[in-house]
């Protein structure tokens, strides 16, 4: 059972639901393509020489290494943006927004709708063409800062706003 389904009063219904944007995967797609990359180059290099001499071996193996040094990041940084989005949950009530994130650690943040000063949504030019962006909440006294890489963000805000 998620947390927001926990939390959730009676007769409180959930108007919207935020998730990260599949942009938050990027660095595993950059550490894949760039291993992949660095081993076909020092692959067609070592293939240009002799088969049995020493250096066409040494960078037909250097490649492999390559090769696995950043299939090992490309995972790494996979793993930590899926389990990220896992543990993260947004949601707008009729009542208020509730954000929840983390695993062992959990940090919540709740804000009755009624104290919702202002929603501000930052776009980048990529975050534009894309649909992401990160949102910013803020409140009488505090606020819930930086929810980034939001997918439909402007969605959201107009869930936040509409009352």
């Amino acid at each position: 059972m998620s947390y927001v389904a926990k939390v959730l009063q009676p007769g409180e219904t959930v108007l919207a639901t935020g998730k990260f944007h599949w942009i938050i995967y990027l660095w595993s797609l950059f550490w894949l393509l760039l291993g992949i990359v660095l081993f076909l180059a020092l692959t067609a290099s070592s293939a240009g020489e002799l088969a049995s001499t020493q250096t066409g071996f040494e960078r037909s193996r250097m490649a492999e290494v390559a090769l696995l040094v950043f299939l090992v990041l490309a995972i790494l940084s996979f793993v930590r943006a899926w389990f990220r989005q896992w543990t993260t949950e947004l949601a707008i009530t009729d009542r208020r927004v509730i954000y929840k994130t983390g695993f062992i650690k959990r940090i919540t943040a709740e804000m009755n709708m009624g104290k919702v000063e202002t929603v501000q949504v930052d776009q980048p030019v990529l975050g534009r063409l894309l649909n992401y962006g990160t949102i910013h909440i803020r409140g009488t006294g505090t606020g819930i800062e930086h929810l980034d890489r939001i997918a439909d963000p402007l969605a959201l805000r107009t869930a936040i706003t509409a009352k």
